[in-house]
């Protein structure tokens, strides 16, 4: 059963569910950011209205700047800012940065601990047409290994606003990755968020299926199949990657046994990758990593890909009774 808790919206899978972008939440979120503190600044390269800055720059014209095509400069720039008592946010599409800038966030951001807010847009595969050369699969995987960085996926437009004003309490680096696509608004306002604490949207004992940003829709899709069928699944909502909330995953992997992640990344270096190195040490347990396999992605539409890439439900549901079944086995 879902968990009353958390207060979900009531129509979870009605076909008429609205549908908005994460990045939308993140253009609501930073004006309201702007507006409680004076010192938010936005950089952008050159893709205002794509990374959803545009009512920020309407709002606080002098408080926004354009860096143009220039990452690396972007990350460089808001460093010195951090130095000066700023809190800037930098954007762009997530493949360029943190892609192209990573070295530049890596020492000039989080080797001085400054607190820079790094916001990559357009992650995942769900891009779509744009193709492999814009589909940032690896970029968690490249920021969680640095010292001092702190990871978000929102779940939902509505978490993403919730996650871009949390960062503003965050003295320190930040990464947070948003996507293009619309996708199913399903968490209220009075759903809880919190950075570094995950949230257990649907109990069950049977498999655990933790997954981040917008696949957590489909995660609870899943759990719905998987409850005809007589398996209760527990779907949780780990919207923080780093730090991951170490206690919640022990707690369900004890209670269930099996486990199956879900993320639109690869699935090296990613939630999986945190999930398994943590309970390898602590508590092993059999795990199901879904993600893209050690690919580059392609063109095609959203929808396309999730299931060419086997993030669909279909995929999860697999997952999720090759783990039991391995459970029972073992």
């Amino acid at each position: 059963m879902l968990n009353k808790k958390v207060k979900l919206i009531e129509n979870l899978f009605d076909p008429a569910i609205k549908e908005v972008p994460t990045r939308n939440g993140y253009g609501e979120g930073v004006v309201e950011a702007g507006k409680k503190n004076p010192n938010v600044f936005v950089l952008c390269a050159d893709l205002t209205e794509s990374t959803r800055n545009l009512d920020f720059k309407k709002e606080f014209p002098e408080r926004f700047v354009q860096m143009g095509v220039h990452e690396q400069l972007l990350a460089a720039m808001a460093a010195g800012m951090a130095l000066e008592g700023k809190i800037p946010f930098i954007t762009s599409y997530a493949m360029f940065c943190p892609g192209r800038a990573w070295e530049m966030i890596r020492t000039n951001i989080c080797l001085n601990g400054v607190n820079v807010k790094i916001i990559g847009s357009h992650a995942g595969v769900s891009v779509g047409p744009d193709g492999a050369t814009h589909q940032a699969i690896e970029d968690i995987a490249i920021m969680r290994p640095i010292p001092n960085m702190t990871i978000v996926a929102p779940c939902d437009a509505l978490e993403a606003r919730k996650a871009t004003l949390a960062l503003l309490d965050i003295d320190g680096p930040c990464y947070m990755r948003l996507a293009r696509e619309k996708t199913p608004v399903f968490t209220t306002e009075e759903t809880p968020f919190e950075i570094g604490k995950a949230s257990i949207f649907k109990e069950g004992d049977d498999v655990a299926i933790i997954a981040c940003g917008p696949l957590v829709y489909n995660a609870l899709r899943t759990a719905e199949e998987l409850a005809e069928e007589g398996i209760e699944a527990m779907v949780i909502n780990s919207h923080t990657i780093k730090p991951l909330d170490e206690e919640t995953i022990l707690g369900v992997a004890k209670k269930c046994g099996a486990i199956v992640t879900v993320e639109e990344h690869q699935v090296t270096g990613g939630l999986g990758g945190a999930v398994a190195e943590y309970l390898g040490q602590v508590c092993p347990t059999i795990i199901e990593r879904i993600g893209v396999q050690n690919q580059f992605g392609q063109s095609g539409t959203p929808k396309e890909l999730i299931e060419h890439y086997g993030m669909g439900v279909s995929a999860i549901k697999e997952a999720a009774q090759k783990a039991i079944k391995a459970k029972k086995t073992k």
